[in-house]
């Protein structure tokens, strides 16, 4: 099996991230949208958090439950996401 891995920068140096050792979805958890694993946080409201500015350690306060590399697993999730999209001309 194929597993992705992408380098993402902390604070404290660079680590690797496989986004699925922390992301996962499921039929049975918020319908299906993925959400960091044990928590029925999803992806897209860590986004939306962080494109309004809340910085990372604020998310960590506003979520305990969840890790600085919770966050940049979204991230990974997300840019890999992104980077199968297809756009068709019409």
């Amino acid at each position: 099996m194929l597993q992705y891995y992408r380098i993402v920068r902390l604070y404290d140096g660079v680590m690797i991230m496989n986004y699925k050792e922390r992301v996962t979805a499921s039929p049975d958890i918020m319908l299906g949208k993925p959400v960091i694993k044990g928590t029925r946080i999803t992806v897209e409201i860590i986004l939306r958090k962080l494109s309004e500015g809340m910085a990372v350690d604020e998310l960590i306060t506003a979520y305990p439950h969840i890790q600085k590399e919770d966050i940049m697993a979204c991230l990974s999730y997300s840019a890999e996401v992104i980077s199968r999209e297809e756009i068709l001309a019409s």
